[in-house]
This record gives C-alpha cells, structure tokens and sequence, in this order.
C-alpha cells in the first residue's frame, strides 16, 4: 500500500508529517511524492489564515483527482477547527484533530474495511495531553531535523485561532527530548532546530512562576528553567553540531531571561522575536501583553551581546482600527531593528476570535498597500543587514547543491543563506551536511554570496 502526504503551515506540521511517515512505515506502507498514485492521501492542514483553509481545500480536491479511488484523510489545525466543513466535502473520508494523529494509521484501516467517513475530533478544552508521536528520525534533509519541544498555547491573542486549534500549552518530556536529540545526532544531523506551537511555553509551570516573581533577574531561579532547560540538556550532548530554537514569544519572555541562553555555546545567534506590530495601540487591540519599549529591549539585548545578533520576526498589516499612523510605527519597529527576515501577513478574520467583532476592518486594497510597501522595507533592511556581515568568516552548514547552477547553499549561526559556487557536483554534494568557514562576501538573493575555504572562484 501507498502513502502520499501534503503539508501545509508552520514548522510543526512538518514535524508531524514526518512522524506520521513514520507511523505508516511501521505498518508496512510505502511513502511516495505526493505527485505520485498512492493508495491513501493524508493532508494536514492549517488555518492561521483564511488562504491557509483555500488552500487546504484546493490541495484536498487535487489529491483525489490523481487517485478517485484512493482514501483522503484530512487532519491537521483546519480540521480540528472546522470538522463539520471539511467532512461535508465529498472527496474527504476520515477527518482527524490534531491530538489524534498518532491514531490516523488505525482510523484509515478502520475505513478500508467498513467504508464509513469518520470524524475524530475532540473539542479544544479536551486537548490536554502531549500527544507522542515517537522519535521522529526522517527531515527535510540530512543536514537540520527538528524537534517538537512543547505543543498548544493560551496566550488567546485576539487575532489568532492557534489556541482553538492546538489547545492548551504542554511540554514534551525532556527524556522524550533528549532521546529524539541523541538518535537524530547519530545519523549524521548537523542542525537540531526546537521547535513547537509556542515554545516560550517549554515547563509553563516555571515560567508562570518567574512571571509571578515579576520577571526581574534577582528572582530568577539559579538552575535552568523554561525551554532554557531543553537547550541546557542538548547543548551537553557530545558531537560537531547546533542547536537553533524556532522561536520565543515576547509575551512570556523580556532581554534578562534571554541574557541566560547567550552561555550556551552550541545555541545559534539567531531568535525569531514576532513582534506583530510595531504600535502599542494595535498591540494592546491584540492582546498582545508588552509594548513596543519591552520588545525593544529584547533586541538590544541581543544587539548588546552581538551586533550581528540574527533577528527574524513576524507583522500583520491592516488588523481592525489600524490606521496608517500604527502601519508606519510597525514600518520603522522593522527599519530600527534591522531584522534579518521579516515575514509580513495581511490580517485574515479567523473564527472564535475576538478580533474578528471589532470594528474598524480595514479594506482589502489597504492591506494589500500596506503590505507590498512594508515588504519592500523589509528587503530593504535585510540587505542592510546582509552588508554589515560583508567580509565577515562566518561557520556555514551546507545543506544543499545544485548541480545545474553549481552552487552550493547552507545558513550561517545568524540565519543568512550563503551561495557559493563549487564547479565540481561530487565535491558539492559530498560537502552538504559539513560545516565550513566561509567569507561573506555581498548580497545575493535572499542572502549573500561567499567564498569557502576550498579556493573556488564564489560566484
């Protein structure tokens, strides 16, 4: 039997994918392209956006279409917010939540055989346990794998369905962690990125209590805590590697519990920090518990400690009630921060949020402005950032090698892809999954284009 998968959204839905590849494998299926004629069809989905759901409908319809008689199951955030909608589809024959994916395996087969479409979803306030999916060995290469560290959120901020859809936050066991890191590290992975829904959240219970104890570096405890704990037992791990985390909220966290993970010598110089907006008015409107200030500080703080610190983070434009005042602060947080990357989402109404009664909605072709002039600053800023890295020797990961361009393509610890060229494709690919040192020379791309230390002309 034939299994094919498509993933759609964030980070953690490839992770899931991967293990749900695994599962299937483990009861003797074949995992093929999804282009492929396959005997089942999984889709996890995702719903941050009402694109993401267009999308997940388009790419459940094109599915069936290579197969008619295939099985579809559909699993993933958008089905876990909208059964009823995605079980009404004909094309659909098994719907599962997102804590039930380890089960999707035994409700396909449950399928094969009496043929009846099922819907296994619980209600959000039911998704209380981690759900182990077991040691998740297969990524998107052999150089970075991921590792799901926590699951859920309950910031509830006013725009965003992930609470509804994830439920609440919990940690995976360290042991389960460590486990996973030791495997993955044996393989030959390079890269361990710790990732998951909110991984701020990483031991909730005692970063509820440092919050509790104001947050001030004198109340600290002495010993690691939060998802500082998952770095501290990786990072001792023996092994030539890194370790890059996803991301951290600055709802839960401020510059001096970030001041504890500049020890960590395997950790890369990167954090993705979402800010959402640069204007305390609309961050207020989102819920969203610190101010323009406090996430400043964050980035001085890891400015202070390097000043090509790698900094990513996340804006949504047009949320209701922004005006162009609150759009142009949002431009300059991004033009003051000098991100490396900066994702841009246009405000999408999601159901059950608070977001989507208020007033204000702003129309579709300011958004659309908005978000093409916000883009351009954010280019704008990442090549400044790229050019104050110019002639710097950074540590690169290769990762991949193209043999058509004849190029060879990896990240420095601070998040810039780096292009080299590399005229002979078995050095190319033989050097993916190695680390060198490699002089940065000026922007290329999305990145900047380098010169490695095996003497061939850089492009």
């Amino acid at each position: 039997m034939k299994v094919a998968f498509h993933t759609l959204g964030c980070k953690v839905n490839q992770y899931e994918t991967e293990a749900m590849a695994e599962m299937f494998r483990d009861r003797g299926y074949t995992v093929v392209d999804e282009r492929e004629f396959a005997d089942v069809y999984v889709i996890n989905t995702c719903t941050v956006t009402a694109v993401a759901d267009r999308k997940s409908r388009q790419y459940i319809r094109r599915m069936k279409k290579v197969n008619p008689g295939a099985v579809v199951a559909v699993t993933g955030c958008y089905a876990q917010v909208e059964p009823e909608e995605i079980a009404s589809m004909e094309e659909v024959d098994v719907v599962t939540g997102t804590n039930e994916k380890a089960s999707l395996v035994s409700y396909i087969e449950e399928y094969m055989e009496d043929r009846k479409r099922s819907i296994h979803v619980r209600s959000y306030e039911e998704l209380s346990p981690y759900e182990e999916t077991g040691i998740v060995t297969s990524a998107e290469n052999r150089t970075r794998a991921y590792i799901k560290i926590q699951e859920g959120c309950d910031r509830f901020c006013s725009y965003c369905v992930i609470p509804y859809a994830r439920g609440a936050a919990r940690s995976r066991s360290l042991k389960d962690i460590e486990e996973e890191a030791k495997k993955l590290l044996s393989m030959g992975y390079k890269e361990l990125v710790l990732t998951g829904i909110n991984t701020a959240l990483y031991d909730m219970e005692s970063m509820s209590l440092w919050k509790a104890a104001a947050g001030e570096e004198k109340n600290m405890p002495s010993e690691p805590f939060g998802v500082e704990k998952v770095i501290e037992a990786v990072n001792r791990l023996p092994g030539d590697f890194r370790i890059r985390l996803s991301s951290l909220e600055p709802a839960v966290v401020n510059g001096e519990y970030v001041k504890r993970l500049f020890k960590y010598d395997r950790l890369c110089r990167h954090l993705h920090l979402s800010a959402q907006s640069g204007s305390d008015r609309v961050l207020a409107a989102m819920n969203r518990p610190y101010s323009r200030k406090q996430y400043m500080e964050i980035v001085k703080t890891l400015r202070d400690f390097d000043p090509l610190y790698g900094i990513s983070t996340d804006i949504i434009v047009g949320f209701p009630g922004e005006r162009e005042a609150d759009f142009e602060e949002s431009r300059s947080l991004v033009e003051e921060s000098v991100f490396c990357r900066t994702h841009i989402f246009k405000y999408s109404k999601r159901p059950f949020t608070d977001a989507a009664k208020l007033p204000g909605h702003v129309a579709p072709q300011v958004k659309n402005r908005r978000s093409d002039s916000l883009h351009k600053t954010g280019y704008e800023t990442a090549e400044r950032f790229f050019r104050m890295n110019e002639g710097r020797v950074e540590r690169v990961l290769f990762e991949e090698y193209f043999e058509r361009e004849k190029i060879l393509t990896g990240h420095t610890g601070n998040y810039i892809r780096v292009y080299i060229s590399c005229e002979s494709p078995q050095k190319g690919r033989a050097l993916c999954g190695t680390f060198a040192d490699v002089r940065l020379i000026s922007p290329e791309r999305d990145g900047m284009r380098g010169k490695g230390i095996f003497g061939e002309k850089s492009i």
